[in-house]
């Protein structure tokens, strides 16, 4: 008797655990992570920036006149005394730092706010490169072409087109106080350095012909 009821009860248990198993199949996934992978988060970095400090190679001295004033000298302190038959003098600007240093030995002796040519397609409207005082300056100049004029000037270039002169003026002899808000913060000329006009009075007077000028972008 007993083995006549083994049998059934063994065929009842197998098909139990088999409805077991297809109802665990058929019942949905919950709470099982998805087999598709998550899109992986792009951490993007701003690219900041360079400001006109950061391409000049030399850092600003603790003097330097604040806030700027385009009619007076850059710094508190006086110019430079630079001997009649000194010959170790350089003048070095910075394109893209609107500065204009004084070296002298290779050695900074003052910095002048400044403002150079405009950068069209990346290029400056100033040349880069080693240039010399040239020989020709003079106390104004007024160009119609371009509707503009400046005081105090001294040409770098041996056809005098590049010059170190003033913030610009207009027809009237009057500065242009729009343009000369731009000394020491960015370029607006169309080509030559743009200088206060203390500044540039002072290289007119003191700067001699052969001065080596060094001129870049940074």
């Amino acid at each position: 008797m007993k083995k006549s009821l083994l049998k059934p009860l063994t065929f009842c248990f197998v098909i139990l655990i088999c409805v077991i198993s297809l109802a665990r199949l058929s019942m949905p996934n919950v709470g099982a992570p998805s087999s598709k992978p998550k899109q992986q988060e792009v951490k993007t970095t701003a690219v900041k920036k360079k400001t006109a400090a950061s391409f000049r190679p030399y850092q600003d001295p603790a003097d330097l006149r604040q806030p700027l004033d385009w009619h007076q000298s850059s710094e508190y302190k006086s110019y430079p005394k630079i001997k009649r038959l000194e010959n170790d003098i350089t003048i070095r600007v910075s394109l893209k730092g609107n500065r204009v240093y004084i070296l002298r030995d290779n050695r900074r002796i003052y910095t002048m706010l400044a403002s150079g040519g405009l950068f069209k397609k990346g290029k400056s409207l100033t040349p880069t490169g080693s240039f010399k005082i040239q020989d020709s300056r003079g106390d104004s100049f007024y160009n119609p072409n371009l509707n503009e004029g400046a005081n105090n000037w001294t040409s770098w270039d041996p056809n005098n087109v590049y010059l170190f002169h003033s913030v610009p003026t207009k027809d009237d002899g009057q500065y242009n106080v729009k343009e000369a808000k731009k000394l020491g913060k960015t370029q607006g000329s169309h080509g030559c350095i743009r200088l206060s006009i203390a500044d540039s009075h002072w290289l007119l007077k003191n700067i001699k012909v052969g001065t080596k000028v060094i001129i870049k972008d940074n």
